[in-house]
């Protein structure tokens, strides 16, 4: 009996006809001849709630669902979650669904309403957005199975306690590898570069076309067809490619609830998939106040594999970050040249000039290219409408520190050290153009 009443929910109707009763019966004491009206009908009550019970607790039917979960979630992307509910009782049921979403999405609202036809089935799907890597726990999938009287609801308990990983974009990678296999690379602000010089290892002849290096005129096979014929050469390949990723405090910052470190490891895990398909070699690794997460630029199977695990690992630990440190460690550790994309940020010109006698000394053995971010928060303050005093000094405030972000542009690239300035959300198609126009200007 205990157990019976553990799963029975009382429905709304229940106690809309309850509370009309009463008031009938309240109201007998009033009116005469309705007293006998009102019994007759708290007895049809009575019996369909009978009823009502019978249908759900002793009939051989019940519901069953399943919560059908990826074997790992993407972090910053919708995550398709599917739920199969089937029923087969001898009725239609009236279905509540409500399904314990891990603590850290926050939403205590969730649920889902639906008729499901006797020994019917039927899928609803829902996405969720993780912010955050590690380990989500699903609770329970909590079905209610309401009968056409409606008066009760039973409960049905399904998929206890599921576990899955939030991992690093790999939803956002294969987004890019399926359009860069497909020759659209444009449509997504990715633009071919004209090559403005060319490494010395040769791919074939070809017909002169405009816009060929002249310099590269084969004059003998140019004799030999009686039409200008011109060398043609492709990219040196197997360059290292490492993505260095700044995890310090600066990157704890949160835009559209991804802190910078997270955009980060996102843009690191695409980059490094590319620069492996482009027959270069791809590793990582991390520093603050040391050098971590590092793996050797490789170009083999399980390097990707390998990429993602460290990435999904990698936390910032709220220090000021040592770039000595690192300088330290690149010379030390990196013999070959190789192409350095630097996440980071800088706020300030101050910031950046503590900073620059390490970059300097970094970009004179490797290709350096310090990627930092835009502050969107500030720029939309900034184009606000001011309409008092005080509005206005803030607002001058923030235009001078968007301005410096400008001056800090300036400097590294006085320097010679490349640079991307970009908002976060277009981390990974700027660093992408990054990586291209490098790759075709052959200056590395």
């Amino acid at each position: 009996m205990k157990r019976l009443f553990r799963h029975i929910y009382l429905q709304k109707r229940f106690f809309i006809v309850v509370t009309a009763i009463v008031f009938s019966f309240l109201l007998s004491y009033m009116v005469e001849n309705i007293f006998g009206a009102i019994k007759v009908l708290f007895y049809v009550f009575t019996l369909l709630l009978i009823v009502d019970v019978l249908l759900l607790f002793t009939s051989k039917g019940k519901l069953v669902g399943q919560r059908i979960l990826p074997d790992k979630l993407s972090n910053g992307d919708d995550n398709l979650i599917q739920l199969e509910i089937t029923n087969t009782y001898l009725f239609q049921v009236n279905t509540k669904i409500i399904d314990e979403i891990p603590f850290q999405f926050q939403k205590r609202d969730f649920g889902l309403t639906s008729k499901i036809a006797s020994g019917g089935s039927k899928s609803y799907n829902y996405m969720l957005r993780p912010t955050e890597r590690g380990v989500y726990s699903f609770g329970s999938l909590n079905l209610f199975a309401i009968s056409p009287i409606g008066f009760l609801a039973k409960k049905y308990e399904f998929n206890l306690d599921q576990k899955v990983s939030v991992y690093p974009s790999f939803l956002q990678l294969q987004k890019y590898d399926l359009i860069a296999f497909t020759n659209r690379l444009h449509e997504y602000g990715l633009k071919k570069i004209r090559r403005i010089g060319h490494t010395m290892e040769f791919e074939q002849i070809k017909d002169y076309v405009l816009g060929d290096d002249i310099r590269n005129i084969n004059w003998k096979a140019t004799a030999k067809r009686n039409q200008l014929m011109v060398n043609q050469y492709q990219d040196e390949k197997s360059q290292p490619i490492y993505s260095v990723i700044d995890k310090g405090r600066v990157m704890k910052m949160p835009f559209d609830e991804l802190s910078l470190l997270d955009y980060a490891i996102n843009a690191t895990l695409v980059i490094s998939n590319i620069a492996i398909k482009k027959h270069d070699k791809a590793g990582m690794f991390s520093f603050s106040d040391k050098i971590e997460n590092r793996v050797v630029a490789e170009r083999r199977s399980s390097q990707m594999n390998l990429i993602l695990e460290t990435l999904y690992n990698l936390e910032t630990n709220f220090i000021e970050t040592d770039f000595s440190r690192l300088y330290i460690d690149v010379k030390r550790n990196l013999n070959q040249r190789s192409l350095l994309l630097l996440y980071t940020n800088f706020e300030t010109l101050d910031a950046l000039h503590r900073q620059l006698p390490y970059l300097q000394a970094i970009a004179k053995q490797h290709l350096l290219v310090v990627i930092f971010f835009e502050n969107t928060e500030l720029n939309k303050f900034a184009t606000e409408k001011a309409e008092t005093v005080h509005q206005i000094f803030e607002q001058t405030i923030a235009e001078k520190f968007i301005y410096e972000k400008k001056l800090i542009v300036n400097e590294l690239r006085k320097y010679g050290i490349q640079t991307i300035l970009t908002k976060p959300e277009n981390l990974t198609i700027n660093t992408i153009n990054k990586y291209l126009e490098i790759k075709a200007r052959g200056l590395i």
